[in-house]
C-alpha cells in the first residue's frame, strides 16, 4: 500500500502574527486578497489586519462571516469572488470561519491562508471542510484538493480565548496517537489517501508527549493570562501535531464514538474535543489497553477538566437505549471504527462506554 503524508505548505506560530499577514501573503506572490473573518476578531483586530495590507500595497476585501459554514454561504461568497480579481483567500477566526474559507478557496481553485484564533480542534491544517445546513445541522464533509498554503497561529490571540477551548483542543489532540497506533496495526487507509508514514506516527507520538508534559501547566497559564512556553507548545500540539497526525496517521474508534455521541441530546453543549477525550478512553477500554495506560489518560483528563464520566457529558448511565443508538452509530458502515485492528460490534462499544464511565467515577 502506498504511504502518504500531507500537511500545510508552511506552519507559522508566534506573537503578533496578525500584524504580519500581508508579509506572508507577499511570499505567495499575490496582489489582491479576500479575507473571511469571524465577527469578534473583526471587531477587535480590524485595524491591525488592514494596516498590514496597506503597508504592503495589497488591496484587501474583508467579509464578516454571518451564519453557518453552509453550502448556501459558500456559494454566495464564491459568486462575490467571481466579480473580483482575487488571488488568495484568508480565513481568520474559529472553525466555521476557517472551514468556509477553505471551501471557498476549493471552489475557486485559489490558495488559502488559515489564521486560527483558538486552538480548540486540529482542523486548521487539514484538507477538509465540514459543511452545515443554514440551521446549523451537520451536512457533509467536503474533501479539498490540497491543504492550506499557510497556517498562521498568533499565540497572543489564541491565549486570550476561554481556557475551556484550549482544554477541548487537548481533548481532540489526545486521541491522535492512540488512533494512529490502531491504524498502524490495521494498515488502514488514512484521510491522506494511503497508509500512515513514520513521520505521521512520530508527530502523533510527539503530540501525546507534549500534552502529558505541559497540558496542565498551559491551562493554568492561560487562566492567569500568561503566554508561556507551555502555552506555545500546547497550541502547536493542538493545531499542527494533531492536525497532521490525524490526517496522515488515521482516525479510529475515538472519533467513531464521538460521532455517535453527537446524536445524543445530552451532549448538545459539549465541545468536540470534550467528547473525543471521553471516547479516547472508551477506545483504550475496547483495546484492552494496560491499566497504567488507561489510568494515565484518565488522570490527564481530570487535570485539565475533560470529561471522564457520562454525567460530565450530560448523559445518565441508565439511558441504555440512547447509549445503544450511540454505539450503533459509531459502528456504521462509513465510520472510522472500521480502522480498528479487530472487529468491533455495537454491543462491544456499549459495554466499553459503561466500563469507562465506571472507571471515571
Amino acid at each position: 500500500m502506498t504511504q502518504i503524508l500531507c500537511s500545510p505548505t508552511k506552519y507559522i506560530q508566534g506573537h503578533g502574527e496578525i500584524r504580519k499577514l500581508a508579509d506572508y501573503c507577499l511570499q505567495l506572490g499575490v496582489k489582491r486578497a479576500f479575507a473571511i473573518i469571524d465577527p469578534y476578531i473583526l471587531s477587535m483586530y480590524k485595524e491591525d489586519i488592514l494596516h498590514s495590507f496597506e503597508m504592503n500595497d495589497i488591496p484587501l476585501m474583508m467579509r464578516e462571516l454571518k451564519g453557518e459554514c453552509s453550502r448556501n454561504q459558500v456559494d454566495e461568497i464564491v459568486l462575490e469572488l467571481g466579480l473580483e480579481d482575487v488571488e488568495v483567500v484568508l480565513g481568520i477566526g474559529g472553525g466555521k470561519t476557517l472551514d468556509t474559507a477553505k471551501a471557498v478557496s476549493h471552489m475557486e481553485d485559489l490558495p488559502v491562508v488559515i489564521v486560527p484564533t483558538v486552538a480548540s480542534t486540529d482542523a486548521p491544517c487539514s484538507a477538509l471542510s465540514v459543511l452545515y445546513t443554514d440551521e446549523g445541522d451537520f451536512d457533509c464533509y467536503l474533501p479539498l484538493k490540497r491543504n492550506p498554503e499557510m497556517v498562521i497561529a498568533d499565540i497572543d490571540i489564541i491565549a486570550k480565548a476561554p481556557a475551556r477551548l484550549l482544554a477541548a483542543g487537548m481533548g481532540d489532540a489526545l486521541s491522535t496517537y492512540y488512533e494512529a497506533r490502531a491504524c498502524r496495526e490495521s494498515g488502514a487507509v488514512t484521510h491522506a489517501g494511503g497508509t500512515g508514514t513514520i513521520a505521521a506516527f512520530s508527530l502523533a507520538r510527539a503530540c501525546l508527549d507534549t500534552l502529558l508534559a505541559g497540558g496542565e501547566s498551559a491551562l493554568l497559564d492561560v487562566k492567569q493570562g500568561i503566554t508561556s512556553s507551555a502555552v506555545e507548545h500546547i497550541v502547536e500540539a493542538n493545531i499542527y501535531l494533531s492536525g497532521v497526525g490525524f490526517e496522515s496517521g488515521g482516525l479510529a474508534a475515538a472519533h467513531a464514538i464521538h460521532n455517535g455521541l453527537t446524536l445524543h441530546e445530552g451532549c448538545r453543549n459539549v465541545l468536540h474535543g470534550e467528547k473525543v477525550a471521553f471516547a479516547t478512553i472508551v477506545q483504550l477500554v475496547l483495546e484492552k489497553a494496560s491499566e497504567d495506560e488507561i489510568a494515565q489518560v484518565i488522570a490527564f483528563c481530570k487535570k485539565v477538566g475533560l470529561p471522564v464520566t457520562l454525567k460530565e457529558l450530560g448523559i445518565t448511565s441508565s439511558e441504555i437505549d440512547k447509549l445503544m443508538v450511540v454505539a450503533e452509530a459509531s459502528c456504521s458502515q462509513d465510520s472510522p471504527m472500521k480502522n480498528m485492528p479487530f472487529e468491533v460490534q455495537s454491543v462491544d462499544v456499549l459495554e466499553a462506554i459503561l466500563a469507562t464511565d465506571e472507571r471515571g467515577h
